[in-house]
C-alpha cells in the first residue's frame, strides 16, 4: 500500500470519528430531526365527545400541525367514563408517536376518584406539552334561572336548597369537582347532573334541560358570545381579557375559588426521546402560529410555556392539589 493512499485511510478514520464524537454531541432536537416522524397520519385520542370544551383545542391544533408537518393529524373522541376510558386505550397504544393523548385536568382528578383505573397518568404516560390554560367559569340557560348577576345567582340559590342543577362532563370530572367546590365555598346546594362529556352537557344547558355549569370558559365562549347561555363569573382573581365584562370570583367575595381547565398533550411510555423531541418541536411551532393564538384569545386560553420537565411536575402537583378536593367532597367512584 503506498504511503499516499495510508495517509487518506488515517485522514478519513479521523474525519469519521469526528463526525460521530459531532453526532453525539447535537442537541437532542437535531436528533430528532433524523427520526423520519411524522412519515404518516398521527392520531390524537380525544377522551370526551366531540363539541367538548377538548376539541375546541385539539381540533384547531391539528389544522395547524397538518401545516408544519405536512401529515394529517386525526382527531379520535373517544368518550365515557369521565375521560379514563379514552385514556386507557391511549396507554395501550404503540409508544411510536403516532397516538398520542390530549387529556385534561380530568386525569389529574381521576386517580383519586377511581380506585381501579387501569393505567396510570403518571407511570404509563410522558407528558409532552401543556397547550392550554383556561379559567372556570359560571353559566346559567337564562331562560330556567330567573337571575341577571352572581350576586342574585348565590341568593337564589340559597333560598332554593336542591331546586337548581348542574351539568358535568361526568362524575369526577373538573367540571363536577368545581361544582362541589362551590357548594362547599358557598353553604348552597345545587343537584349534580353527569352527563358523557362536556360537549352534551353543554347542548342540554343551551336547550334548557338544566340550570347551570360549571363549564372551561373554552368550550362556553362562542355561546356566551352568542347570548346562547350567561356567564357570571370566572374563576380567579383577575377578570378574563376575552370577557371583561365577566366579574372574578375574586371579586364576588369567593377569593379561593381558582379552579382552572388546563388541556395537554402526552404520549405512551417507551416512546423514543428522539421521537418525543420532534413532537414536542412540531407542536411548539403550532402553537406559535397566529392562527392558533386567535383562537386560543378567543376563548379566554392562555398558551403555556412550560417546559417538558415543568409540564411533567405540574401534572403530580394537580393530582396532589385535586386529591385534597376529593378527600373534602367525599366522592369515590367504581
Amino acid at each position: 500500500m503506498s504511503n499516499t493512499l495510508r495517509r487518506r485511510q488515517i485522514l478519513l478514520g479521523a474525519s469519521g470519528m469526528a463526525g460521530m464524537a459531532g453526532l453525539s454531541a447535537w442537541p437532542l432536537a437535531a436528533l430528532a430531526q433524523q427520526s423520519g416522524w411524522p412519515v404518516k397520519p398521527v392520531t390524537t385520542i380525544v377522551p370526551f365527545p366531540a363539541g367538548g370544551g377538548t376539541d375546541a383545542f385539539a381540533r384547531p391544533l391539528s389544522a395547524q400541525f397538518a401545516k408544519v408537518t405536512g401529515k394529517t393529524m386525526v382527531i379520535d373522541n373517544r368518550g365515557g367514563a369521565g375521560g379514563t376510558l379514552g385514556a386507557s386505550i391511549a396507554a395501550k397504544a404503540q409508544p411510536d408517536g403516532y397516538t398520542l393523548f390530549m387529556g385534561a385536568v380530568h386525569h389529574a382528578i381521576a386517580p383519586s376518584i377511581y380506585p381501579k383505573l387501569d393505567y396510570d397518568i403518571e407511570k404509563d404516560f410522558i407528558p409532552l406539552a401543556l397547550l392550554a390554560n383556561v379559567p372556570q367559569v359560571v353559566v346559567i340557560n337564562p331562560k330556567r334561572v330567573p337571575v341577571n348577576n352572581f350576586k342574585e345567582f348565590l341568593a337564589y340559590a340559597k333560598a332554593n336548597p336542591g331546586k337548581l342543577n348542574y351539568a358535568s362532563a361526568g362524575q369526577g370530572t373538573s367540571h363536577h369537582l368545581a361544582g362541589e367546590l362551590f357548594k362547599q365555598q358557598t353553604g348552597t346546594f345545587i343537584t349534580h347532573i353527569p352527563y358523557r362529556g362536556a360537549g352534551p352537557a353543554l347542548q342540554d344547558l343551551i336547550s334548557g334541560n338544566v340550570d347551570c355549569m360549571f363549564d372551561g370558559l373554552g368550550s362556553s365562549a362562542q355561546h356566551i358570545k352568542a347570548g346562547r347561555i350567561k356567564a357570571l363569573m370566572v374563576s380567579g382573581k383577575a377578570r378574563n381579557p376575552a370577557f371583561p365584562d365577566v366579574p372574578s370570583a375574586a371579586e364576588v367575595g369567593l377569593p379561593d375559588y381558582t379552579v382552572t381547565t388546563w388541556y395537554g398533550l402526552w404520549t405512551p411510555k417507551g416512546t423514543s426521546a428522539e421521537v418525543q423531541a420532534r413532537i414536542i418541536e412540531d407542536v411548539k411551532k403550532s402553537l406559535a402560529g397566529d392562527e392558533i393564538k386567535s383562537v386560543w384569545a378567543s376563548n379566554g386560553a392562555e398558551i403555556p410555556t412550560l417546559t417538558q420537565a415543568q409540564y411533567a411536575a405540574f401534572v403530580s402537583a394537580e393530582v396532589k392539589r385535586w386529591a385534597v378536593v376529593v378527600k373534602a367532597a367525599g366522592v369515590t367512584l367504581e
